[in-house]
C-alpha cells in the first residue's frame, strides 16, 4: 500500500522535461477543458484504490488461513490486516479533515 504521490501520477507540462520542469514551475499542466490533471482528486482516488486493494488482499489472506492453506502464513496475514487497517485509518483522517475544512469555509463570513 503506497499512499505517496509519485512522479508518474503528475503529467509533464508542455515544453518541460519531466520532473525537472515540474519542480521548476511548481504547477501542473491544465488540459484543454480547463481541468487540472494529476491534482488532489487523482491522488485521493489512487490512495482510495490502494487502500481498497490492501483490504481485499487482507480478506483473501484471512480466508486462506481459515481454510488452512499451508502456503499462507499467519504472520503474513496479520501484517496485511495491519496495513489495511492503517490505510483505512489514514483515509478516515483525510476525510475528517476535508469535512472540517468544508465546514470552516462554509461558516466564513463574506
Amino acid at each position: 500500500m503506497d499512499l505517496r504521490i509519485t512522479s508518474s501520477t503528475i503529467p509533464p507540462m508542455p515544453g518541460s522535461t519531466g520532473a525537472a520542469g515540474r519542480a521548476a514551475s511548481g504547477k501542473v499542466a491544465p488540459t484543454d477543458t480547463g481541468k487540472v490533471e494529476g491534482g488532489f482528486s487523482t491522488a485521493l482516488k489512487g490512495a482510495l484504490q490502494s487502500v481498497s486493494a490492501a483490504q481485499n488482499e487482507a480478506t483473501r489472506l484471512q480466508q486462506e488461513v481459515q481454510m488452512e492453506n499451508p502456503s499462507v502464513s499467519l504472520e503474513e496475514t496479520m501484517v496485511a490486516i495491519q496495513k489495511a487497517q492503517i490505510g483505512f485509518q489514514s483515509v478516515m483522517h483525510v476525510r475528517n479533515r476535508m469535512v472540517q475544512a468544508y465546514t470552516d469555509i462554509m461558516n466564513m463570513q463574506v
